[in-house]
């Protein structure tokens, strides 16, 4: 780990040592996220465990299992690695940071089908009132499409263009809160897209398509609002006095800049894969267009030469 060096960050944070690539393999290490972290893959793997014992027919997914795994490692990566180092102190880090965990840990999550599997495995008072909220009204509500889509639009912007960024910078407990909003968030969103757990509001891949088109506004909006931003938006940066590294308004900037463009590709990347489901989902539904109507055809052939053949 980087020494780090007291300075002028609110309420006792310190800053780190300049950025360097030697402090590439740096780390923020934290015994309780990573705690967090470790429970997490053994409650998992043991929910994985006891599904495949009461299923042995249809084990649970060794896919679905590295998904969640993988998920976790970004996590780590996002939050104790060189990038959590920086988070604190460099906008154009923390806007990698979020990339990583709304965007592709959280779908990583979304592919894991985490409450699927904790809907099944969860024993006692526990798993039947999990199982009595995914199955309320609240529980519905919260598993809709929209719902996903609508918190993600309002959360990206909220976060990035008002004072709760500030706030973040200076209260730790609201950044680590802002973090797990991301996950949260991120999950909800990519639920509907990747569309393995059982849902009453399924979407077709079309509209999945239509789902992540319609989100890429939001990265672009937020994105170049802060890269086309002409001073500083957050006071919490100005009170740092970080003397190394790109200016305040530069790394404003830049972060914007991965946000819009990295957002945008990142969400087109998705949209490949489902776009290539939307193609097969077509032609399969036209090949069983055609047998349908050649068995029909064929049919009515068949009552045709009876017909003639029955005809004196």
């Amino acid at each position: 780990m980087i020494a780090t060096a007291q300075m002028g960050m609110e309420h006792g944070m310190s800053q780190p040592e300049p950025f360097a690539w030697s402090h590439v393999g740096s780390v923020a290490l934290s015994w309780v996220g990573l705690a967090i972290l470790v429970a997490a893959a053994l409650v998992y793997v043991a929910g994985s465990v006891r599904w495949t014992s009461e299923h042995p027919s249809s084990p649970w997914s060794i896919k679905r299992t590295s998904c969640f795994l993988i998920g976790l490692v970004i996590v780590l990566i996002a939050t104790q690695s060189v990038v959590g180092v920086y988070d604190m102190v460099l906008f154009s880090d923390h806007m990698v940071q979020h990339l990583l965990l709304i965007m592709v840990a959280a779908g990583f999550f979304a592919m894991s089908a985490p409450l699927e599997l904790a809907l099944a495995t969860i024993p006692g008072a526990l798993g039947r009132g999990l199982n009595a909220a995914a199955d309320s009204k609240v529980g519905e509500i919260l598993g809709h499409p929209i719902m996903g889509f609508g918190l993600y639009a309002i959360f990206i912007p909220v976060t990035h263009l008002t004072s709760l960024f500030n706030l973040m910078l200076t209260h730790m407990w609201v950044h680590r809160l802002e973090q797990v909003g991301f996950l949260v968030i991120g999950y909800l969103f990519w639920r509907p897209v990747v569309a393995i757990e059982p849902s009453r509001h399924r979407l077709a891949p079309g509209l999945r398509l239509v789902y992540l088109a319609l989100a890429v506004p939001v990265d672009t909006f937020t994105g170049l609002a802060l890269a086309m931003s002409g001073h500083e938006m957050f006071p919490a940066y100005t009170a740092m006095d970080r003397t190394w590294g790109d200016s305040l308004i530069g790394d404003l900037h830049t972060g914007g800049s991965l946000m819009w463009i990295g957002g945008d590709l990142l969400m087109m990347a998705a949209m490949i894969p489902i776009a290539v489901l939307w193609m097969r989902d077509e032609e399969l539904k036209a090949r069983q267009i055609d047998a349908q109507l050649d068995a029909e055809a064929a049919h009515q052939r068949a009552e045709a030469l009876d017909t003639g053949a029955t005809t004196p």
